[in-house]
């Protein structure tokens, strides 16, 4: 080893889907969107000047704090815009969890999560789900530094009831507890109504999945005005121009239109459902997930070769090889042809 090498900051980085670069497969493994965007995003981006690229973007997001502002019915200083939300949740980790006491967040989730807390050397705490996987609130009732918790949880899909949300918020009044709601436009409540109750709460949101614009990296937090002013401070601090002006102008043009947003949810909800039951009749058990993909698993078949069975099939879907998961697959709800073809192969595979 250089010696220069002593002073490197070392992690083992995120894994992310893989991003084959095939067009004829179905890809089930990164949970995008199978639809397209909003209309209004294509008729916009085809009359963006690009004479307006040699400008800086607007630093303050201003046009997209509004429209998320208005949306859901809070002040603009209320809402916090980032680069995807795993930039606002990398900011809000750099931002809040500055304790030397353990963030607490689960076993089996994002796996972000424990990257950034090596990168920032925030210490942090696992709790294991049960084995439903359910999280279980009373490990979220002791000292801590902070709190991350995705709901619905990823990869397993689980969704959390706002009851026991607010019972961690409620034991947890000095420090920040942040909901990750990547998939929760899919099925489940969004922590947002708790907002005027609790100041320490954060809930970040992302364009990537209902909004299907995973390519425009748009993501935002909402919560109270201080926690907003101090995440723009280190915003300010590591980066003004955050968010180019294309994504700002697509992602207003995504929000106002409520119809085409609310049919595309509908479209992968009703799939989502129709192959919870066609994977039930092949033997695959799973819980009920509440987002736009399935976490199955099947008692005779190991996960990891039915993986790499479709991948020569060309069919992706994500497998894990960590403990307690690695004999599931995440599958992600694709349109009903692609998901057709899913359960075709199956069911010839398990012939």
């Amino acid at each position: 080893m250089a010696a220069w090498e002593e002073n490197v900051r070392k992690v083992v980085p995120y894994t992310p889907g893989e991003q084959p670069k095939s067009k004829n497969i179905i890809k089930l493994n990164t949970n995008e969107n199978p639809y397209p965007p909003a209309p209004g995003v294509e008729k916009a981006l085809r009359e963006i000047d690009v004479n307006e690229f040699r400008k800086y973007p607007d630093a303050e997001t201003k046009p997209l704090v509004d429209v998320l502002a208005e949306y859901y019915q809070v002040k603009p200083e209320q809402v916090f815009v980032g680069v995807g939300s795993d930039d606002v949740l990398a900011m809000s980790f750099m931002t809040f969890f500055n304790s030397k006491k353990p963030i607490l967040f689960p076993d089996i989730t994002y796996s972000f999560y424990d990257v950034w807390a090596d990168v920032f050397r925030i210490p942090y705490e696992c709790q294991p789900l049960d084995e439903n996987f359910q999280i279980r609130v009373e490990d979220y009732k002791k000292e801590c530094g902070g709190i991350v918790i995705p709901n619905p949880n990823a990869p397993t899909g689980v969704a959390m009831e706002l009851s026991r949300v607010e019972e961690i918020l409620q034991r947890n009044p000095d420090v920040i507890v942040i909901i990750d709601e990547a998939y929760v436009d899919f099925g489940a409540d969004s922590a947002l109504a708790l907002l005027p109750k609790y100041e320490n709460l954060l809930v970040v949101q992302t364009f990537s999945k209902s909004r299907s614009m995973a390519g425009m990296r748009i993501g935002y937090a909402i919560g109270a005005p201080k926690l907003i002013k101090y995440l723009n401070d280190v915003k300010y601090s590591f980066n003004s121009y955050t968010m180019n002006m294309p994504a700002l102008t697509l992602g207003v043009e995504a929000v106002k239109d409520e119809a085409y947003f609310r049919e595309t949810l509908q479209k992968v909800i009703n799939t989502r459902e129709r192959v919870k039951g066609e994977l039930k009749e092949l033997g695959f058990v799973f819980q009920d997930s509440k987002s736009n993909f399935i976490f199955a698993s099947h008692p005779k078949y190991s996960a990891k070769e039915l993986f790499e069975e479709l991948k020569k099939a060309g069919i992706y879907v994500r497998y894990f090889n960590k403990p307690r998961i690695d004999n599931y697959l995440r599958i992600s709800i694709g349109t009903d042809a692609e998901m057709d073809e899913l359960i075709a192969f199956l069911k010839k595979y398990m012939k």
